[in-house]
């Protein structure tokens, strides 16, 4: 069995599941749904129908989309990956139906567990028979669309209740949930696995992913002004525009240099959820909570929100109050308070010359 598993490259490992994948379907979430939300926004904001349509498409493309990204980063051969589409459409279909019947969230989680079995499950079977042409994409579909059928409301209904639970606990405790979901979302952000993703998959929305977005933006912009005299403009973009995950190979040398960026995630945080009352309400359902400055996406997202909202009516209009927290939450906070505990933890000498340096 050891020798199978090794020629079908099939590795059980929390890495692969669990960093590789979860990594792949957040991609898979930006190049349909996220993407998709900011191509309509677009539209609507110019008056392009076209450009509403295009986003329309993509978004509703995620959960193939982001099935065939958890193939890709399984090493799917070609039959199985081609057929993971229609896996992971059922998956996200099925998991976003809770088990009352009801709209759920659990789509993204359903489609990560479901992809990840059916991909396996194909890849076992791949070129051992005559007529792999028919076997292979019959055991993928059949496993991936059986167990979305089974277990995807569960997961939805599951996955749900705890994005629902954040949600309230934060609008009932938003100083202490600030604090938490800032600082956990931010961590997850830097480590190796998608923040973008566990967003998503909880459907982060509302004050708590306000709270999210503060984070990622802190551990981002706070990172890029931090290791500015190191890495210079290139750093700066690369950090701010790109990930912070670059300094995680820094942060495993000397971890003490994630203090200035954490400890301003822990208070632009509860500055979201209390000063500002400061909301993530994206269409995208959340994937953009976790992203931060990445590409601007968090901003975008939380502008996108302010457009629905005021779509629907929740919103009378986009004030200069909004505008205000956005770029203090964003990128003046972050900047000011990491450089600010940075410096104090160069001159206590936890953050040594080069610490910070990206190779």
């Amino acid at each position: 069995m050891k020798a199978f598993l090794q020629r079908k490259n099939i590795v059980f490992s929390a890495r692969r599941y669990g960093i590789d994948a979860l990594g792949a379907m957040a991609q898979g979430l930006f190049c349909s749904l996220l993407i998709g939300t900011i191509v309509k926004t677009l539209g609507q904001q110019l008056g392009l129908p076209f450009l509403v349509d295009v986003g329309s498409y993509c978004s509703a493309m995620s959960g193939p989309a982001m099935a065939v990204a958890i193939g890709y980063a399984l090493s799917a051969p070609p039959l199985v990956l081609f057929s993971l589409a229609t896996v992971g459409y059922a998956a996200n279909a099925l998991g976003s139906t809770t088990l009352a019947g009801g709209a759920g969230a659990g789509g993204p989680l359903a489609v990560l567990f479901i992809a990840i079995a059916a991909a396996e499950s194909g890849k076992a079977v791949s070129k051992e028979t005559k007529v792999d042409i028919l076997v292979t994409p019959l055991v993928t579909i059949l496993v991936g669309v059986g167990l979305s059928a089974l277990i995807a409301p569960a997961i939805g209904t599951a996955a749900s209740s705890v994005g629902d639970f954040v949600k309230w606990a934060t609008v009932q405790r938003p100083f202490l949930m600030g604090v938490l979901v800032s600082v956990s979302v931010g961590i997850a952000l830097t480590l190796p696995i998608s923040s973008a993703a566990i967003c998503a998959a909880l459907s982060l929305t509302g004050l708590a992913g306000g709270a999210a977005v503060a984070g990622c933006c802190a551990q981002m912009v706070g990172f890029a002004v931090l290791s500015f005299k190191e890495n210079g403009w290139g750093g700066l973009v690369s950090q701010g525009l790109g990930t912070s995950m670059l300094q995680m190979g820094n942060i495993v040398r000397n971890p003490r240099i994630w203090i200035p960026a954490t400890l301003a995630s822990a208070i632009t945080g509860p500055v979201a959820t209390c000063l500002f009352h400061f909301q993530m309400n994206d269409p995208s359902g959340g994937v953009a909570s976790g992203m931060g400055t990445c590409g601007m996406v968090g901003p975008i997202g939380v502008y996108a929100g302010w457009v629905n909202d005021v779509a629907t009516g929740a919103k009378a209009a986009i004030t200069p109050v909004d505008w205000l927290a956005m770029a203090l939450i964003c990128f003046i906070l972050p900047a000011v308070l990491t450089w600010a505990i940075g410096l104090v933890c160069r001159r206590l000498g936890w953050i040594r010359e080069g610490d910070l340096k990206l190779d």
